[in-house]
């Protein structure tokens, strides 16, 4: 019989695939950060529902799941099913791989399951041991929290500033994004790295600080930073070079003059 972990994996890629047959037909990829965002919060709930560690560490972890990933997967889902071309990473992949885009996307599709499979493994780690130590369980608690508000202020300020009629060529510089090029990455990042904080002193919570370490890889050299600036300096030019030059890319920083 197949064990519970690889019968999830099996379901997230026939899911995967499903969703880039669907790409196939509307040239869409937006659609897999949603399944990304929300499959790593039914699986990880999965494991803490029916893990038999103690009790504080599991609630306070799934609480913290739960909304990271219905926020999240939400956020993405209301700003994919509004706009009316496909987000700038995908469109610059595709055109870049040409005939070879679909091929390419179907493993990109699959990488992102087993990538949420992955993730979703540090509930398990989480959901199966009897011993944490609770002011660092509280600490990474907090820690998650508080990242999750600062994500999603991040976000409610830049689609603040997109809405006015004089942002257009303009870089928004208020709130967050006056200390940070990419404030809702960082607290994106910041997340999972509580986490790690929680499983401190547990058996094998060790490895959970590798989810961080990944976060921030693929953040600033793969999916994140990279094409987003790629897109800015392509739409705003000069205006996004000054705010480089002046604002810290990723951990927020007092602006240079």
């Amino acid at each position: 019989m197949l064990n519970i972990h690889y019968l999830l994996l099996i379901v997230l890629l026939m899911v995967a695939t499903v969703l880039w047959l669907q790409q196939l037909r509307t040239q869409n990829a937006g659609w897999v950060d949603v399944f990304w965002a929300w499959s790593v919060g039914i699986v990880g709930m999965s494991f803490l529902l029916t893990g038999s560690g103690a009790l504080l560490p599991r609630v306070i972890a799934g609480s913290l799941l739960l909304v990271w990933s219905l926020r999240l997967g939400g956020h993405i889902f209301q700003r994919v099913s509004q706009e009316t071309s496909e987000d700038g990473r995908y469109a610059a992949m595709r055109e870049a791989l040409g005939g070879k885009a679909q091929p390419v996307f179907l493993f990109f599709y699959w990488g992102q399951a087993l990538l949420a499979w992955c993730f979703a493994l540090t509930f398990w780690v989480v959901a199966e041991q009897d011993f944490f130590t609770t002011p660092l369980v509280l600490l990474g608690g907090g820690m998650g929290l508080f990242a999750i508000a600062l994500e999603s202020l991040a976000d409610k300020q830049l689609a603040r500033f997109k809405k006015r009629p004089d942002s257009k060529g303009k870089t928004c510089r208020e709130g967050l994004w006056r200390y940070s090029r990419h404030p809702n990455y960082f607290g994106e990042w910041l997340h999972w790295v509580s986490y790690p904080v929680i499983a401190i002193g547990a058996l094998h919570g060790e490895w959970l600080w590798l989810l961080p370490l990944a976060m921030f890889v693929f953040l600033w050299f793969v999916t994140g930073i990279p094409y987003t600036e790629k897109q800015a300096l392509k739409s705003r030019g000069d205006n996004y070079r000054d705010y480089q030059r002046t604002t810290s890319a990723f951990f927020p920083w007092r602006p240079k003059s």
